[in-house]
């Protein structure tokens, strides 16, 4: 399974950071073992009837990377390239960033096998509770507790509670986070990852000397991350000039009104043909000059290839693994990039879905303004304390955030010690 998991270039990618960030820790060979290799993989066979009365199976997947600090806290995610190599390489960056965030969690992903664009609702409730049912011996609030990802939802997570509570025999809120308010979901969840990203990057742009209101950001993605990731820079004055989504990319160095794209992708289905920008190439967006460059989208964007062409000056990782470790070894050369690594620079959604399972716990709800507030504080506290890492140990930035959120976990599992 080791070999397997390593061909996978994404899991690949992800143990490569590992084992660079265990080495500057100096971690012993029996640690460094531990915490590198998930706990569970599990995987699922998800049978059901499509609405032309074809049967069709799906493969589902969870992987538990670590429980030594707490219940796994991950999203689940349904695509067509969801595989077990990736999934896992996604549950140990969740586990390093709930560890680099102080959340008494471990790191979880789960994630179905198929296209959720060509479903209907009836065939996504479906996969979604069959799914369910096949991971109840294996979650539970004090054991995993899922969340939203890329094509799924608020109402993917109100069918989830469902099945839990329906098989306990009473409402269990904390099976997940992301739910829908009425559901004792939280206010701001919605917006956490994107608005952590967007008040992240300012405070970027504050360390290197450039002023909010004088900024340009492009944003890649404009699904839940980034479009929210969009309208906060805007809010916060800065220029976003550049999005795209799976249909296109739109471009106007006179800047793009954020809101208006939100009405546009809501009656169209996507960013292409917007009428407020140029249509652009999406790779050739990824390379033109802006102060603030998001990757929202998929894993491994930012590569050997585009890194020596980046003219952004700062590089913020809303997405899971956007920069690829050749991509890394050139911007760390260039040295004229601030990067806000992913791990903490998406760390708003799990953030705040701890808030979520806490309110849950104690049948308390906050206001969305208390929960942005104690979420920017707890990115800010974050924040300071990689800048502090980097600039002491004379590191980057990724190894400062991946050594912190590791060498909490190293610490826990020789705390606790080896069960015979």
């Amino acid at each position: 399974m080791k070999e397997q998991l390593m061909a996978h270039p994404v899991f690949g990618m992800a143990a490569r950071q590992f084992d660079r960030t265990a080495d500057h820790l100096n971690l012993t060979e029996d640690v460094r073992e531990r915490c590198k290799w998930p706990k569970r993989l599990i995987t699922v066979t998800i049978p059901i009837k499509r609405d032309n009365g074809d049967t069709e199976v799906f493969f589902g997947y969870r992987v538990q990377h670590h429980l030594s600090r707490g219940p796994v806290k991950g999203g689940l995610r349904f695509h067509p390239n969801v595989e077990l190599g990736e999934v896992a390489a996604l549950s140990m960056w969740m586990n390093w960033k709930c560890a680099l965030m102080e959340l008494p969690f471990g790191g979880g992903k789960g994630g179905v096998t198929c296209d959720p664009r060509s479903m209907s609702q009836r065939e996504l409730e479906n996969v979604t509770r069959r799914y369910t049912s096949e991971m109840l011996p294996f979650i539970g609030p004090e054991t995993d507790v899922m969340a939203p990802d890329m094509g799924t939802n608020e109402q993917t997570m109100a069918w989830m509670t469902d099945v839990y509570s329906t098989h306990a025999g009473h409402l269990v809120p904390g099976i997940v986070t992301g739910k829908p308010v009425n559901l004792q979901g939280s206010q701001g969840r919605t917006v956490a990852t994107g608005h952590g990203v967007a008040f992240l990057a300012t405070r970027a742009l504050t360390k290197c000397k450039i002023k909010h209101e004088n900024a340009t950001a492009i944003v890649q993605g404009f699904g839940n991350v980034g479009s929210y990731a969009a309208l906060t820079l805007s809010r916060f004055g800065v220029k976003v000039i550049g999005i795209s989504d799976i249909t296109g990319a739109i471009f106007n160095e006179n800047g793009i009104k954020v809101e208006d794209v939100f009405d546009h992708v809501a009656a169209n289905g996507g960013v292409k043909d917007f009428a407020g920008a140029d249509s652009i190439d999406p790779e050739e967006m990824l390379v033109q000059k802006c102060d603030v460059l998001v990757p929202a989208a998929l894993e491994r964007v930012i590569t050997e290839e585009n890194a020596p062409k980046l003219q952004c000056r700062v590089l913020a990782e809303a997405a899971n693994g956007p920069t690829t470790t050749q991509a890394d070894a050139i911007i760390e050369e260039r040295g004229d990039i601030f990067l806000v690594p992913d791990i903490l620079c998406n760390a708003g959604g799990v953030t705040v879905s701890y808030f979520e399972w806490v309110q849950n716990l104690q049948r308390f709800q906050w206001s969305e303004q208390e929960v942005l507030t104690k979420l920017e504080t707890m990115l800010a506290k974050a924040f300071d304390r990689v800048q502090w890492f980097a600039d002491k140990q004379g590191v980057s930035n990724r190894v400062a955030a991946l050594a912190l959120g590791i060498k909490e976990v190293a610490d826990v599992k020789k705390q606790r010690g080896l069960f015979p």
